[in-house]
């Protein structure tokens, strides 16, 4: 991709791809505040010590929250900074409630956040970054809907 050029989504996202054989398939609602939730089981092929979730994948899940967040607010943003924080470890196989928000922007410069929380609300792990935008939405056009292949 050149520096000018808009991703494209062709649904095969490790994180919300619904065409993704391995993906974790990961779907968004937003708020009224637009920000982004999304409720999440990440099964056993992601673990990294038994019983907890690798720490790549939830950066991951945390980045995915944030590229959402940046799209609820009509922006479409690839990473370009991303500072983690562990709180607890993450479960394999446990309900998690995965939240983001885009704090601001300046030019094509924005700022995100993004958490995980377990099904009690316990703040498991974090996120801060900068994404850069690649765009705004055009009118009408829905982030995290793939491009429809064939028509």
């Amino acid at each position: 991709m050149t520096a000018g050029e808009r991703p494209v989504d062709d649904g095969f996202c490790i994180g919300c791809g619904p065409f993704s054989a391995a993906g974790l398939k990961m779907r968004f609602e937003t708020g009224e505040d637009f920000s982004v939730r999304s409720s999440l089981v990440i099964p056993q092929p992601f673990q990294g010590w038994r019983d907890v979730v690798h720490g790549g994948i939830v950066a991951l899940v945390l980045d995915e929250a944030m590229a959402y967040a940046a799209g609820a607010r009509g922006q479409i943003g690839m990473t370009a900074e991303l500072k983690l924080r562990f709180r607890h470890a993450v479960p394999i196989g446990a309900p998690l409630e995965v939240r983001g928000s885009m704090l601001w922007q300046r030019r094509n410069v924005l700022g995100v956040e993004a958490s995980i929380s377990d099904a009690s609300g316990l703040l498991l792990a974090s996120a801060e970054g900068s994404f850069v935008s690649r765009g705004a939405l055009a009118p009408g056009e829905r982030f995290g809907e793939p491009l429809r292949v064939g028509g």
